[in-house]
């Protein structure tokens, strides 16, 4: 006498390896959210830094308000101005004055940051300023 599976055997392991399988794709997803938004947090640290650098070295003692570009140039003070890691052709919000800077993106998880704000021109969920996070 052979033994064999049965047909309801073949379906219950089917079902358990989907089940396993949508459950390591959604963990996943949510991952590469949060490692998005954390490089997000990043990369305007980053300028932050550029920005503080760049006032310190102002005769002025002002931010830039024309734009980020002149982190760049003529003085480096950040290599170049990072880039959304989602989609690399959008660029990260900067609103500035003489006396005070607004960094924004956008999060895909709004749930990792404390306050949420939006910025007032752009689609941003998550703003930075002089002091941190606004």
């Amino acid at each position: 006498m052979k033994k064999s599976f049965t047909l309801i055997e073949i379906l219950v392991v089917i079902t358990i390896i989907v089940l396993l399988s949508a459950a390591a794709m959604v963990s996943y997803s949510t991952f590469l959210k949060q490692s998005r938004d954390a490089k997000r947090k990043t990369d305007l640290e980053q300028i932050r830094a550029a920005l503080e650098m760049f006032r310190s070295n102002s005769t002025t003692n002002s931010y830039p308000t024309t734009g980020l570009s002149e982190l760049t140039a003529p003085i480096v003070y950040i290599q170049s101005v990072p880039k959304d890691p989602k989609d690399p052709t959008y660029s990260y919000y900067y609103s500035g004055s003489a006396a005070d800077y607004t960094l924004g993106a956008y999060l895909e998880t709004t749930s990792t940051c404390a306050v949420v704000i939006s910025c007032t021109v752009a689609n941003c969920n998550y703003c930075v300023g002089p002091y941190g996070q606004k």
